[in-house]
């Protein structure tokens, strides 16, 4: 017959492995196991800026700031000002203001015809 060894694997001196000293490893709960609980809203929808950012219990929206009367930004997030500055949505008033200055805001008269050769 084979004797089998009760001696666990080598270890250095003065370390003894955890299982020893303070019974088994616990689980590892970063994952999966973590999101079980989470069934609450803390986030909803923000009236001014329409982010999932209002935070419910605060009582304001960490994307714009809302209702603070100035919309947050910081010079930290360039791109994030950029994402959301003049010239990214529909512009329906300067669209209109531009075209009027490249045309020295005209008003009243006729176009002038235009006479094909």
């Amino acid at each position: 017959k084979r004797q089998v060894s009760t001696q666990s694997t080598w270890e250095p001196e003065g370390c003894q492995s955890r299982a020893k000293t303070e019974g088994p490893l616990p689980a590892m709960t970063k994952g999966t196991t973590s999101f079980g609980p989470r069934q609450g809203k803390s986030h909803t929808l923000c009236r001014r800026c329409g982010r999932h950012s209002f935070h419910i219990r605060k009582r304001d929206c960490a994307a714009c700031g809302y209702p603070a009367a100035r919309i947050r930004q910081y010079q930290w997030s360039q791109k994030a000002i950029r994402r959301r500055h003049t010239g990214t949505g529909r512009m329906r008033h300067l669209k209109i203001v531009q075209r009027r200055f490249a045309n020295n805001f005209r008003q009243g008269g006729q176009a002038k015809r235009r006479v094909t050769a």
